[in-house]
């Protein structure tokens, strides 16, 4: 029997949902390791040998790439490689470049001389695939709010009305740029290059979260795209750093939450399909053949329904109902009921997706999940920022 081919993720994607349906196509078991952003990212790249294919994304990849961890991917063995979106590959318009940090182009290209750069050559250091804009969620009914209105800045997640009711994620190269952004938009402090802070810049932001944290007005961070979920719908939380798949939860279940458009752009991320620097031979084909499957428009189509976008739209087009279609790509009012990934109802008739379509969207983005030069130093000022989050007495979390 063959071994499956393992497949080491994080949680954001629905590969429950993916399973059995790529088994039967492809003809051979598929493995599925979860770990958490960080966890994933140490195992890839100190552990190549665990894992055949990495999903991750390209804010990751100076890591795994400086490790070799992984190799790279031969584009001729892609089938619809001439078919994704610019925004994914082509460095050489606006849209690839829009935004600060790491734009998915700037280190997709593998050079003669191995090292990344927007540079086209027949060698990519990562598949491109899933992508979104995240910004903020608010709990509509619980504030009282027109979000799409009245919530148009990353500097709500500062306005002392929700005092001890907003939370940011627990992952540095995404949570400190929500705050930065946050910062910078109410005027706390300024940033030279925001996908590219310097030690006294991270330091700054640091020193402004402290005291949100010693103050209670940041309630405890989350790391798992399930907790916001839960403390929503607890009442603890009335605005967070969130992701898609969250918001769908939340809108099964009930919950008026709204993501906002804040005019100062979206963070965005982008994220893609990696190979293990040992896979040779027949297991290198299989990893092809999933790597090929993943942008053949099924499992585009399922994560459509959680709120991403895949870099090969007109596959997912063809895999979705027309009404999922002009919800979630186009911007329309939702014809219908829309089901999430699992098929239960989550969006309503007449219900619009925040920020519009997908061109709207993805032109309004303000910076890319990043790896700074200085990453390691934001990552000991973050890890300090949690320790102490986390050593608030009990009553204080509760309360935060």
């Amino acid at each position: 029997m063959t071994d499956p081919l393992r497949i080491l993720c994080t949680e954001i994607l629905p590969w429950r949902l993916l399973k059995d349906r790529a088994e039967a196509d492809l003809g051979f078991p598929v493995e599925f390791i979860e770990q958490d952003f960080v966890t994933a990212q140490r195992t890839a790249a100190m552990e190549p040998d665990s894992y055949d294919v990495y999903d991750q994304c390209f804010h990751n990849l100076d890591i795994v790439w400086h490790w070799r961890a992984i190799q790279p991917i031969d584009v001729r063995r892609i089938a619809t490689w001439d078919e994704m979106t610019d925004l994914a590959r082509s460095p050489g318009t606006a849209a690839a470049h829009r935004g600060l940090g790491d734009a998915p182009a700037t280190r997709l290209y593998v050079q003669p001389d191995s090292t990344l750069s927007a540079s086209p050559t027949g060698r990519i250091s990562m598949l491109p695939t899933v992508h979104n804009f995240d910004s903020f969620a608010i709990n509509a009914e619980v504030s009282g709010l027109d979000v799409d209105r009245e919530v148009t800045s990353w500097a709500e997640l500062l306005n002392p009305r929700w005092h001890g009711r907003v939370a940011l994620v627990d992952e540095p190269a995404i949570g400190a740029f929500d705050l930065t952004m946050a910062l910078v938009a109410d005027g706390r402090m300024k940033v030279r290059d925001l996908g590219n802070m310097t030690v006294a810049e991270i330091e700054e932001m640091y020193s402004h979260a402290m005291d949100l944290v010693h103050s209670g007005h940041l309630a405890p961070f989350w790391l798992r795209a399930s907790e916001p979920v839960g403390r929503f719908a607890r009442g603890e939380l009335t605005i967070s750093s969130i992701w898609s798949p969250s918001v769908v939860q939340m809108k099964a279940q009930g919950l008026k939450v709204r993501q906002a458009f804040p005019v100062e752009g979206y963070r965005a991320w982008h994220g893609g399909l990696c190979l293990s620097r040992w896979l040779e031979g027949s297991r290198l084909d299989m990893a092809y053949a999933w790597l090929n499957w993943f942008l053949d428009g099924w499992a585009g189509a399922c994560m459509a329904r959680q709120g991403y976008y895949m870099s090969v739209p007109e596959r997912v087009r063809a895999c979705l109902d027309p009404d999922e279609w002009d919800y979630w790509y186009e911007g329309k009012p939702a014809a219908r009921d829309l089901p999430d990934p699992d098929g239960l109802p989550a969006i309503r008739a007449g219900e619009l997706r925040s920020g519009g379509s997908y061109r709207t969207r993805s032109n309004h983005v303000a910076v890319w999940n990043s790896t700074m030069d200085e990453h390691n130093f934001l990552v000991r000022r973050w890890t300090d920022l949690i320790a102490a989050a986390d050593s608030r007495p009990a009553r204080a979390r509760r309360a935060g």
